[in-house]
């Protein structure tokens, strides 16, 4: 029997789908006949719940792991520890952007899950302040994290947070990480890149600034990402550096970036005037202490062996795929 569905709200409509499928068992077709919805629309509203974290699939992580290959990457970058959600064996060809796409939507998706529960045991063991970088990897994290609530929490932005646009927006992923928990935002309320070094100076000079700053130099708990020098990266698609600046990275041996630093392939900082001007709490003043990095997708694969190699990272979150890959090259 059809049921009358066009009071719902798209929410409570994924939400009605969602218990279906996920609670009651039933396949796509049959919630679908259940709810006179098409087969498609039923594939569509599971996905969508997914990605924005209105659906939650809980896996025993344990049960999935390759140990060996964590351990293997772990030695030889010299981590405390390298978590790898399971290996999908599914490689896109290079000529199917379609295809790349989505197994790099997937790819965040399984990293953001691992780095949720991750990030919940800290807390729940009594982590009070934890550092954020941006990205579509750690909003994933956001949407999958779920915890008691919390108010004495505080997540702090590791970089200014101002950007043209709003996806993966710094500001936007910190305030998801405490609009999960009821616990406090702090952000550096300025560009990630300013226009010249003396607007960079007297903005980091600013007394919020310098307030978010020593927030972030005492937190508990480091989750950055990392960049790759492609214009798929998160600089390139939301226009904060040009398709020139990018070649100019390349020209001096860059292949990576995170929190405004710029990283050549032995993992060695690389002095550019971009570096200059960009405004964070500094790669560098961060070494030492509890940095995980989350790095989902293989084309990530290269600029997350340079990132290691820097010895500024002391975990590793990684999917499965490019995790078999980073260990090819050890």
């Amino acid at each position: 029997m059809n049921v009358n569905l066009g009071h719902l709200s798209d929410d409570e409509l994924i939400g009605r789908v969602a218990w279906l499928y996920y609670v009651f068992g039933l396949n796509q077709g049959e919630a679908a006949a259940r709810l006179g919805l098409h087969r498609s629309r039923v594939n569509r509203l599971l996905a969508e719940g997914r990605d924005r974290g209105l659906i939650r699939v809980t896996i025993n992580h344990s049960l999935v792991r390759d140990f060996e290959r964590e351990q293997a990457i772990a030695r030889a970058f010299k981590l405390d520890f390298c978590l790898a959600t399971p290996q999908t064996g599914f490689v896109p060809p290079d000529s199917d952007p379609r295809l790349a796409a989505l197994h790099s939507t997937a790819a965040r998706r399984s990293v953001g899950m691992v780095g949720a529960s991750f990030l919940q045991g800290k807390l729940e063991a009594g982590a009070q302040t934890v550092g954020v970088s941006w990205g579509r990897t750690m909003e994933q994290v956001a949407l999958h994290l779920s915890i008691a609530r919390n108010p004495a929490i505080k997540f702090v932005s590791l970089i200014g947070s101002l950007t043209r646009s709003s996806v993966a927006n710094p500001f936007e992923v910190v305030q998801a990480f405490a609009l999960r928990t009821g616990g406090e935002v702090h952000f550096l309320p300025v560009p990630f890149i300013a226009d010249s070094v003396e607007d960079r100076d007297v903005l980091m000079s600013q007394r919020m600034v310098r307030d978010a700053v020593e927030l972030a130099w005492a937190a508990d708990l480091y989750l950055i990402s990392v960049g790759e020098l492609a214009e798929t990266s998160v600089l390139r698609q939301q226009a904060i550096i040009t398709t020139d600046e990018m070649r100019s990275l390349r020209d001096h041996g860059v292949v990576c970036d995170t929190l405004g630093a710029f990283f050549d392939a032995d993992g060695q900082i690389v002095r550019h005037p971009l570096g200059d001007l960009s405004l964070s709490v500094g790669a560098e003043n961060l070494r030492g202490r509890n940095v995980v990095l989350l790095s989902a997708g293989l084309e990530k694969t290269t600029a997350t062996a340079a990132l290691l190699r820097s010895g500024l990272v002391r975990g590793l979150i990684i999917d499965g795929d490019s995790a078999a890959r980073l260990e090819s090259l050890l």
